[in-house]
């Protein structure tokens, strides 16, 4: 049977672990309590036996269980010392204890009646938030019904007219309404088209009326006129940011161009695409709002719960019925028990998604207010080991293969470009992402167990995210085939086969790879490939894309895969050069050209993610932190600046820059680490150079990993220093200094994302605030 602790510990909301019921603390209060009516029974039990209450039956382990009490009895005996009353120490002794247990019931009633206090006051202003949520939502929702009647009415009668010719101002949008003003004020329209449009503006201004703007005194036709004036000065907007360089597009074209389109009658375009994202988005907003409201449902009852128990535990320990009775009656009684107003909200929230989003298809409805995890398949875990085993069988046979062919001792051979050159960087950037993955998997594991919400940081979908089986499939599977590969290249090569015909392999894992990147079908985790060119996306157009956080996360991640994007460029170069024959081999490895362009490779990535801090600069009240997080990838690409100047002219000036540079880079990236990303070395932190909040219990972990950062991020020191090795050996150790890079980038993974986590539990935010498309504004006169 699990310990309700242990139980509660497992179910509370993480982000909110702050604002449960303290249970563990009541429970050590209650075993005050118990130690107390213990020593109690055993004053009783010596006192009949010896008249020496400091016998030793009252020892435990060396202790005993009546020196705090014997302490304060003998500071009561010396103040009476001068008393000439004689005292009666027994009775003094017994009278001590009964005053020390009455003293612990009432501190614990006390702890009691503040947990009860700390429960409500949370409860009730999470329910106000949410309430005012549903409030604000509700008007939306109103606002979008009102302006999809207004264009649908519009349409229907502009559909009737459409053989007579077109008015001014009688365009076919609802901007239009509000832009211009010549429908509703012309002299010379005629009376059908004058009635027509009188009811058109008796329905904008009603809709107006309705969500917040009032014609106070104004007759019909000054009302009209008004409304012709509100494109400058209007109460209701839509406003949906441009998060897309085809979105900003749309929209300037709309703003510029649209008005001649509204004279064609073709305005209803953009506008009602404009209206079907504010319904999406008013649709997740509603989403978010259940979820939340079934998150606070679920502190309600979690603590109800906590209580009941540990008033039965104080119950039975000091066998106090009547005051554990009023107080079960007074936590009933409670605000978070009593109030029905979550309740409310949450079928208000059910009837109208079912409603208006699911055409009164309930089934359907629920899929999206309570989507159910899909449970983990055996059948993962069952391949993954398949996988891992065919991978671990396959590297053993190629390695001794490689062995007895002496294949990475042989340099080249004529007409031909060796081994190494050729087949190590396509092979090694399967292996590369293998690993990264592999990593990621691990970092998911990791926050499952310490109960980090990841997905809640991402934003993604508890239903269609990776999970850490699928990240080791996913690995595993990938090696499986890059050493599937790998063998059939050698033994095609070992037996005489044409250059030609042995390249097809890696050409042919490399376009298999891409294809089912991009396959658009519904298999091998199509939402999570999805997700990653979306993402990749929005790195490479930074800073056009709103940044989020998935993307800024990604985006450090390609900061150490750069070895995997030179790779990348070289692939595409080689078999360019060997298939289309546009270009000898050798460019691809030796010309100026080429190394130029492996610095640009190197530049991007510390590009991106310095544009994205711009963009957050920007958009987040011109914080100066993320200017400073700017200026961090901008010294990384002076040093990679650098030391490409030192390979090209490897002078004593230049290594001197190298150094200066790469160290400066080195320590800003260190002190972003530990400082702002890890939210570590607080000086006056309870826990000396860590943080006052720490998930993993062992502070040591917290200590090496430091530590093991910082030797990690000195990995540069041998691009600098270019030890004397043979061919193979270099290439080795590039692929070392890569993996060692990888290895610390998932291990800052795991730091990160718990920094994150306890910013969000510290602000007890646990619910997405999605932006809601209609702003209101004051109107001026």
């Amino acid at each position: 049977m699990v310990k309700f602790s242990r139980e509660l510990e497992a179910q509370l909301i993480p982000e909110w672990k702050d604002a449960f019921v303290d249970y563990r603390q009541l429970k050590k209060h209650v075993k005050k309590i118990k130690l107390s009516l213990l020593r109690s029974s055993l004053t009783s039990s010596s006192s009949s036996s010896d008249h020496q209450p400091s016998g030793g039956s009252d020892r435990i382990y060396g202790f005993s269980l009546f020196d705090p009490v014997r302490a304060l009895v003998a500071r009561l005996s010396a103040r009476r010392h001068d008393d000439p009353t004689p005292v009666d120490e027994e009775n003094l002794f017994e009278m001590v204890l009964v005053q020390s247990r009455e003293d612990e019931v009432k501190e614990f009633l006390e702890k009691l009646e503040e947990e009860l206090e700390k429960v409500n006051s949370f409860y009730t202003s999470k329910e106000k938030e949410f309430c005012e949520r549903g409030e604000i939502l509700s008007k939306q929702h109103q606002i979008l019904l009102d302006l999809k009647q207004i264009l649908d009415e519009h349409r229907r009668r502009r559909h009737r007219k459409c053989s007579a010719p077109p008015t001014p101002g009688g365009t076919g949008s609802v901007t239009s309404f509000l832009s211009n003003s010549p429908s509703f004020s012309d002299a010379d329209q005629s009376p059908v088209t004058e009635e027509r449009d009188s009811r058109l503006t008796e329905d904008v201004i009603a809709t107006l009326e309705r969500n917040g703007v009032h014609f106070v005194g104004l007759g019909k036709a000054k009302a009209a006129k008004k409304l012709g004036k509100l494109r400058a000065s209007t109460s209701l907007r839509i406003d949906i940011p441009p998060t897309t360089p085809a979105r900003a597009i749309s929209m300037v074209w709309e703003d510029m161009v649209n008005s001649s389109r509204r004279e064609a009658g073709g305005g209803d375009y953009v506008n009602r695409k404009k209206l079907q994202r504010a319904e999406k988005m008013i649709r997740e907003a509603f989403i978010q709002l259940y979820r939340g409201l079934g998150l606070l449902k679920t502190y309600s009852s979690l603590n109800m719960e906590a209580f009941r128990k540990i008033l039965k535990k104080f119950e039975k320990v000091s066998n106090q019925r009547q005051e554990s009775a009023t107080f079960s009656k007074k936590v009933k009684r409670s605000h978070f028990v009593s109030s029905d107003k979550v309740i409310k909200l949450g079928d208000e929230v059910e009837s109208m998604f079912t409603k208006h989003f699911t055409g009164n298809d309930r089934k359907k409805a629920m899929k999206f207010l309570r989507p159910q995890q899909h449970k983990e398949s055996h059948m993962v875990t069952f391949f993954v080991g398949l996988f891992t085993g065919s991978f671990v069988t396959l590297f053993t046979v190629y390695a001794i293969l490689a062995h007895l062919c002496g294949i990475f001792s042989s340099s080249s051979r004529t007409g031909e470009a060796g081994y190494m050159e050729t087949v190590y960087p396509i092979f090694s950037m399967f292996a590369l992402i293998s690993l990264h993955i592999f990593l990621y998997g691990c970092n998911i594991l990791a926050w499952r167990g310490t109960r980090i919400n990841h997905n809640f940081i991402f934003e993604f979908s508890s239903n269609t995210a990776l999970k850490h089986r699928d990240a080791f499939l996913v690995s595993a599977s990938l090696m499986t085939a890059v050493v599937t590969a790998l063998v059939g290249h050698l033994l095609l090569r070992s037996a005489g086969v044409s250059q030609q015909h042995v390249d097809a392999i890696p050409g042919s894992l490399l376009l298999v790879s891409t294809a089912l990147l991009f396959c658009p079908f519904n298999i091998f985790y199509r939402s999570t490939r999805y997700c990653f060119l979306r993402v990749i996306r929005n790195i490479a157009f930074s800073p056009l894309y709103k940044v989020l956080m998935v993307d800024f996360f990604m985006a450090d991640q390609l900061t150490s895969q750069i070895p995997l994007l030179r790779h990348v460029e070289f692939t595409a170069c080689y078999f360019m050069a060997a298939g289309f024959k546009v270009h000898p081999y050798e460019t691809c490895t030796r010309s100026h050209q080429y190394k130029l362009l492996a610095y640009i490779i190197s530049f991007l990535p510390y590009y991106w993610r310095a544009m994205q801090c711009v963009r957050r600069y920007i958009e987040e009240g011109y914080d100066k932190n993320h200017l400073a997080n700017a200026g961090k990838y901008i010294s990384a690409m002076v040093a990679a600046a650098a030391r490409w100047k030192y390979a090209v002219e490897p002078t004593p000036l230049w290594l001197g820059v190298v150094i200066l540079t790469s160290t400066g880079a080195t320590f800003y990236q260190l002190f972003w680490d530990y400082v702002k990303d890890w939210g570590l070395l607080k000086l006056h932190s309870s826990n000396p150079f860590l943080r006052d909040d720490l998930i993993l219990k062992n502070k040591t972990t917290y200590y090496v990993s430091i530590g093991l950062n910082f030797v990690l991020r000195l990995a540069w020191i041998e691009s600098v220093m270019r030890l004397n090795l043979g061919q193979v050996e270099n290439r080795l150790v590039d692929f070392l200094l890569a993996s060692v890079e990888i290895i610390r980038r998932g291990h800052w993974n795991f730091y990160r994302l718990e920094n994150e986590h306890l910013n969000n539990a510290g602000k007890f935010r646990a619910v997405n605030t999605v932006p809601l498309p209609f702003s209101e504004l004051a109107s001026d006169d």
